[in-house]
């Protein structure tokens, strides 16, 4: 795992600029550095490095094609590389390889099939940028999934991309403003999603895209080479034929294939484990697969309500993993907030980014890469809330929208509305069609479009797919999640925050043959009677007693609703919160934040909001307000 960067046509010192973003970004490649300067002054290319396969100088960046004509940089790993390899040495394409790592073979494979060729054959995740010298453009491509982060935009008239939005912050001449349009999306979800930022100029690039930029005139031009939309459609309109118990051998199959691959580095693998189904079934064929025992990593609370390290002690003991655990304190939690405005360079509020990054630090002193169960939800059915909305849109759906629309309006402008049952039944009597229930879901308290003062609002992808789309109401939702909230949420929280302590993750459910074949399950193989992820409990039932995973879930999380009473978090929170502060900023509404403080103070309301605000606040006050090298 590492970090890119570049500047394109950049009128101020590149070389010490460059620099500056690769320092900006050291804790995602802390092994080396390096960069590249075209010869016309017009391209610097910047690399951080973590090593990870090839640990020798043959595997470092830039680097530049065995030919001479591109250079790379590159975040992330090919897990079928080695496949690559042999068919560019059968084929003739390269005599030989001057080192062992992916990095050389994904260049050569650029250089001879063409980019998008080569990312259609390749399994793995990655943020890439390649410079072709002939061509005068530089490429830039991001996995299929979104695991790796691929920032890019303007900045003081260059083109600048970087894997960490913070890298741009530190460029001479970055003036970028705050994009407030994109608030309201971010008090709705708590996250900002591709293709915005919280700049503007600034954009993500989106999953499974690739963009080319002329050097010179900065013109681009975008291509997707695999659509999560048209893989969901695709798969199901070819359901899988056999049974539920032949379709959990066909995943179990898929599922070993991907985590052999995704265990291949050149140092220690360890996996992360809950109490949960996902990771319980990703270490069980872990255990099968590894030739000793794979070492594991839970973090537990104190406060029983949260805590799951006893249980996942018990499903560790069971499998005869090497199991670590560390309970944190309220304190260890704590002591993370300050750190998270300047991990995550822009506002996201996924409270359990604090648990995320302790379990990632713990697991660091003992291994360099690990292995993740995220993705479960989402592929198969896992949420309970794809219940609800199935229910109540089975009541709905009979209801004209045309009849439906009116109705809505009327409970919502009437004083029925002061109560909140009315207001969400009101809200939800409005939804279009399933993903527009499923987006209402976060949007029934109107209170949350007064929070910022802005110009307007921006459509995301929550508000584009077609209504029936997907022709069943839990696949529609769980499209919903792939394209939004577990590319803007899930994988950014995993991403940024097991970075800051340099340890690259890995995804195996977000392998591309088990997505893709993910899609073509029928809804009974993944739900029924309330119970989601059947198919996977079908695999992880052969290793681990029923008994002990049919247990309640708790989730990762922290007890925010209750720290933020007490009085050192109370006063944190109030020193971001503080009225004329907020007014003096000019940016959300001080009374709107402070109905909200108050509210939850005095009279016992949490809106989750608050977290929202308070992440909102820290940020502009560490990051915007002025650059800090993390």
């Amino acid at each position: 795992m590492c970090g890119i960067a570049g500047l394109l046509g950049y009128k101020r010192n590149t070389k010490e600029n460059i620099h500056k973003m690769n320092e900006r970004m050291l804790h995602r490649g802390p092994d080396a550095g390096g960069i590249y300067l075209s010869d016309d002054g017009k391209v610097a290319l910047g690399h951080r490095r973590l090593s990870i396969l090839d640990l020798s100088a043959n595997g470092a960046q830039p680097m530049t094609s065995h030919s001479g004509r591109l250079v790379m940089v590159y975040n992330g790993e090919i897990y079928n590389n080695s496949l690559l390899k042999n068919r560019l040495l059968e084929e003739g394409k390269v005599s030989e390889f001057r080192g062992s790592s992916d990095t050389e073979v994904l260049l050569e494979a650029i250089e001879f099939y063409g980019i998008e060729e080569t990312l259609k054959l390749s399994k793995g995740m990655f943020s890439i940028a390649v410079y072709d010298k002939e061509k005068n453009t530089v490429t830039l491509a991001r996995d299929r999934v979104g695991e790796k982060p691929l920032y890019y935009g303007i900045v003081d008239g260059a083109f600048s991309f970087a894997s960490d939005i913070g890298c741009l912050r530190v460029i001479d001449g970055f003036d970028n403003e705050i994009n407030t349009d994109v608030l309201d999306i971010y008090f709705t979800e708590g996250y900002i999603p591709a293709p915005y930022s919280i700049y503007k100029g600034i954009k993500k690039l989106e999953a499974g895209t690739i963009m080319t930029v002329d050097v010179d005139s900065f013109e681009t031009k975008t291509t997707t080479y695999w659509s999560m939309k048209e893989v969901a459609r695709k798969g199901q309109d070819n359901l899988f034929k056999g049974s539920r118990a032949e379709a959990a051998d066909e995943l179990e199959r898929l599922l070993k294939e991907s985590i052999s691959e995704q265990m291949v580095a050149d140092v220690p693998v360890g996996a992360f484990l809950s109490a949960g189904i996902d990771s319980s079934t990703i270490v069980s064929l872990m255990q099968q697969i590894a030739p000793g025992k794979v070492k594991t990593f839970t973090i537990g609370m104190e406060d029983k309500a949260f805590n799951e390290a006893d249980i996942a002690a018990e499903i560790a003991k069971h499998l005869g993993t090497t199991h670590t655990e560390k309970y944190i304190t309220e304190e260890d939690a704590k002591a993370v907030i300050p750190k998270l405005s300047t991990m995550f360079g822009e506002p996201f509020a996924d409270s359990s980014q604090i648990p995320t990054y302790l379990v990632s630090k713990m697991t660091r002193e003992h291994v360099t890469v690990s292995l993740s169960g995220d993705a479960g939800d989402e592929l198969f059915c896992g949420y309970t809330s794809y219940d609800s909305i199935s229910r109540i849109w089975g009541k709905m759906r009979g209801i004209p929208y045309w009849l439906r629309k009116p109705v809505s309006s009327i409970v919502l402008h009437s004083p029925l509305a002061q109560k909140e049952i009315y207001r969400i039944k009101g809200t939800l009597l409005g939804a279009k069609g399933p993903c527009d229930l499923h987006r209402m879901e976060h949007e029934t308290d109107p209170i949350i479009w007064d929070i910022a003062l802005k110009d307007g609002t921006l459509p995301y992808k929550y508000t584009e797919l077609p209504n029936d789309y997907m022709s069943e109401v839990n696949h529609e939702c769980m499209l919903m999640d792939m394209l939004v909230y577990h590319p803007d949420d899930i994988l950014v929280k995993v991403d940024r925050t097991a970075m800051a302590v340099s340890l690259e993750t890995r995804v195996p459910m977000l392998d591309r043959d088990v997505v893709e074949f993910a899609w073509t399950l029928p809804t009974e193989y993944l739900r029924e009677n309330g119970k989601g992820k059947l198919v996977l409990r079908g695999i992880l039932y052969k290793y681990v007693p029923k008994e002990l995973m049919d247990r309640p879930k708790k989730g990762f999380s922290i007890p925010i609703e209750k720290w933020l009473l007490e009085p050192k978090l109370r006063a944190w929170a109030e020193s971001l919160l503080d009225y004329n502060k907020v007014k003096s900023q000019g940016i959300l509404n001080p009374d709107i934040v402070k109905r909200i403080w108050e509210d939850y103070t005095q009279r016992g309301i949490y809106r989750i909001q608050i977290w929202y605000i308070l992440m909102f606040q820290q940020w502009y006050e560490s990051e915007y307000k002025k650059s800090t090298i993390y």
